[in-house]
C-alpha cells in the first residue's frame, strides 16, 4: 500500500496501480484534481482527500485510512512551477520551495513508525540548474536523514511510449536500515516496434474533432469523450492562410504541433495551448490527456481552465509505470536476499552472504 502526496488528477499514481501497486490515502490541495482523481477511481472513492500536505499527521492519516496507516511506500511530485527553468519571475520565498521538506518530514515521521520500503519524488530538472542546486541538496539530506539511500535520474517520456518530449527528475530512495547502501537503478528505455519515437499522430491521430466551449456546455454534450473539448479560436492567425504551420514552436503562444513529431511537454501557462496539426484549433483536453499517456478511458472533472491545469501538472502514466515496475523489481530482489535461503539457519545465511 503506498501513501501519494501532491497527487493532482493521479498520473503518478496511474502508473504505479499498473504495477499492482494499491493507493491508501492520496492528498492534494486543488478540489477539482481531487474530484478527478476519486471520479476515476470509483471502487475506493473516498482515497483521495483535499488537504495540505505540510499539515499532515499520523493520527490524520490513522483517522482518515481506519486504522494505523503503514504504507510500503510514498509517492508524489510536489508542485514545481517556481524549479521550472520557464519560470523567469523568480522568488526566493516562495513558500512552495519548503513543500519537498514537508514530503522528507513526514516521511521520517512514517518510517520511524514502521518501515516505509521506498519513496518517489518527481519534479522538473529545473531543481538540477545551478540557482536551485543549494536546494536539491538540502532536500537530498532530508530525504537521507529520513532514512533512505538516494538516486536519482533523468527520464524523458517518448524514451517510455509516450508521444511528448517531456524531461523530469525523479529522486527514489530504499530504506537505508532494511537495504543497507542499495540504490535504486532506473528503469531502461522501452524500445518501439519500428525504432521511432512516438508521434503525434499516434496518440490523437484516430480521433474525431473536438467540441468546443460554449457556456452551459455540459459533459453528457461532448461527443467521443467528456474531456474532448476546447476554446472556440478567435486569432485570426486560424483563419490566415500560412500563419501557423505545423511543427512551428517558434512562438510560445502558439506552438504548433507535427503529426509525425513528439509533441512538446504538455505544459500550458494562459493561453498557450498547442495547436493541432490541422493548424484550425487549439488541442483538447482529451488529446493533451492522450499525449500524456493517460488510458483513453481516464476523465477529468471541473471547468476547461481546471482540466488544462490538472493535464499540465500531471505525470505522464507510461513514465510512472516504468519507475514502478523497476522498483518493485528491485525491492523483490531486496527483500528476497534478505531472507535467510531455504534449509539454512540466519547465521549460515548471514555468513554466506
Amino acid at each position: 500500500m503506498l501513501l501519494s502526496l501532491f497527487c493532482g488528477a493521479g498520473g503518478l499514481d496511474v502508473g504505479f496501480e499498473a504495477r499492482e501497486y494499491e493507493v491508501g490515502l492520496a492528498f492534494d490541495l486543488r478540489k477539482d484534481s481531487i474530484a478527478s482523481y476519486n471520479h476515476n477511481r470509483k471502487s475506493r472513492p473516498s482515497h483521495g482527500h483535499v488537504g495540505d500536505v505540510s499539515k499532515l499527521t499520523l493520527e490524520k492519516l490513522d483517522e482518515l485510512h481506519g486504522s494505523e496507516f503503514a504504507p510500503e511506500g510514498v509517492i508524489g511530485g510536489p508542485p514545481c512551477q517556481s524549479f521550472s527553468r520557464a519560470n523567469t519571475v523568480y522568488l526566493d520565498a516562495d513558500p512552495r520551495h519548503s513543500l519537498p521538506l514537508a514530503y522528507a518530514k513526514l516521511l521520517g515521521t512514517l518510517n520511524e513508525r514502521n518501515p516505509v520500503k521506498f519513496f518517489v519524488m518527481e519534479n522538473v530538472t529545473g531543481l538540477l540548474s545551478e540557482r536551485h542546486a543549494h536546494r536539491l541538496r538540502r532536500y537530498e539530506s532530508a530525504f537521507q536523514e529520513a532514512g533512505f539511500t538516494l538516486n536519482r535520474a533523468v527520464l524523458l517520456a517518448t524514451d517510455y511510449s509516450t508521444s511528448q518530449i517531456r524531461e523530469r527528475l525523479f529522486l527514489v530512495g530504499f530504506n537505508s536500515d532494511l537495504y543497507g547502501d542499495a540504490k535504486w537503478t532506473p528503469p531502461p528505455k522501452i524500445p518501439t516496434a519500428d525504432g521511432r519515437r512516438p508521434d503525434v499522430r499516434q496518440a490523437i491521430g484516430h480521433l474525431p474533432d473536438a467540441t468546443y466551449y460554449k457556456r452551459g456546455l455540459t459533459s453528457d454534450r461532448i461527443p467521443h469523450h467528456v474531456n474532448h473539448w476546447c476554446m472556440k479560436p478567435k486569432s485570426a492567425k486560424f483563419t490566415t492562410p500560412g500563419a501557423l504551420k505545423p511543427g512551428d514552436g517558434s512562438n510560445r503562444s502558439f506552438k504548433t504541433l507535427a503529426w509525425d513529431k513528439p509533441s512538446p511537454t504538455v505544459a500550458y501557462g494562459h493561453r498557450e495551448v498547442h495547436i493541432h496539426p490541422s493548424c484550425t484549433r487549439r488541442l483538447s483536453v482529451y488529446e493533451a490527456m492522450l499525449l500524456q499517456g493517460f488510458p483513453p478511458r481516464y476523465e477529468l472533472i471541473g471547468s476547461l481552465s481546471s482540466q488544462i491545469v490538472q493535464i499540465s501538472e500531471a505525470v505522464p502514466p507510461p513514465v510512472a509505470s516504468a519507475v514502478a515496475l523497476s522498483i518493485r523489481t528491485q525491492i523483490a530482489a531486496l527483500d528476497c536476499a534478505r531472507e535467510p535461503a531455504a534449509g539454512m539457519s540466519a547465521t549460515e545465511a548471514r555468513a554466506r552472504a
